[in-house]
């Protein structure tokens, strides 16, 4: 470790014979969410918006994260901020009660957008790359001129409630049409109703995301020695470890084999989980 904190000190009074200069992405902001998103409508596809007309309710079962859209533009009163805008696609799935019947599966679309803004620094760089190409129609592909990048972090969502409302009722109104990437409606095989509908699913979900900001940089790191892997290729599952290895690993469960009075409860620290015969066994 201190011959590692001298390597780096050399590094930055500028001795480089024990550095090497490499190109990644440096994070110049980032932050974190956890957002409850609230009656979020769902796109039913036609043949699921049927069973839903005719259903006497529905409730959510899942929802996957399908894809994420992610928009960057600077923001006009401070040039080294920019606004980063993501919209966020869900497929989910849903049940139907219809009748006495067994449930009938329904699904669609959801979508939501939200907004950060972030300090992504100043570049008056303009990056080109070897396969940078001549482009259509205006001439010249650039390789993202000034803007940092934008990275996204998000967990599939999970479903905290759902609610089925009549469209006849003054808050499923909406004010401005909907509009659907061709590209995601692809994914789902039948069309996506927007609009004529009776009844609408509505979604509450809960998600947790990391959105940041990165720039490309050259920077000299220390050298202690060239990376390689010390794992064996394989062509089956299962053969990367050896099971006696992994279990000679395991620590020996001492408190296990201690007697405990009948008074006596699951000791601190103690986890119960389910065994593979009847009851519990604790580790």
């Amino acid at each position: 470790m201190p011959e590692q904190t001298q390597d780096t000190s050399r590094c930055a009074q500028g001795d480089t014979r024990d550095a090497i200069s490499i190109h990644t992405r440096k994070i110049t902001d980032s932050c974190r969410d956890k957002d409850c998103i609230e009656d979020l409508r769902v796109y039913l596809t036609s043949g699921s918006q049927s069973l839903l007309d005719s259903a006497a309710g529905a409730r959510v079962r899942c929802a996957d994260l399908l894809y994420t859209y992610i928009d960057v533009e600077p923001v006009a009163f401070d040039r080294h901020h920019y606004c980063v805008d993501v919209t966020f696609y869900y497929r989910i799935l849903a049940d139907a009660t219809i009748g006495t019947g067994r449930p009938a599966s329904l699904y669609g679309l959801a979508m939501f957008s939200k907004r950060a803004v972030l300090c992504g620094e100043e570049s008056r760089a303009h990056i080109y790359t070897s396969d940078t190409r001549i482009g259509e129609p205006d001439g010249i592909t650039r390789s993202s001129a000034n803007l940092p990048t934008a990275v996204v972090e998000v967990l599939d969502p999970m479903v905290l409630s759902s609610k089925v409302k009549e469209v006849c009722d003054c808050a499923c109104q909406e004010t401005t049409a909907i509009q659907i990437p061709a590209s995601i409606s692809r994914m789902f095989d039948e069309e996506l109703v927007v609009s004529g509908e009776r009844r609408r699913l509505f979604v509450t979900l809960g998600q947790f995301s990391i959105i940041r900001l990165e720039r490309d940089a050259q920077i000299v790191v220390p050298v202690v020695d060239y990376s390689l892997p010390t794992k064996e290729c394989c062509d089956a599952p299962g053969c990367a470890e050896d099971p006696c290895e992994m279990f000679s690993r395991i620590p020996f469960p001492t408190k296990q084999f201690a007697p405990r009075g009948c008074d006596q409860g699951q000791p601190a620290g103690e986890e119960e989980i389910p065994s593979c015969g009847c009851g519990y066994k604790t580790v």
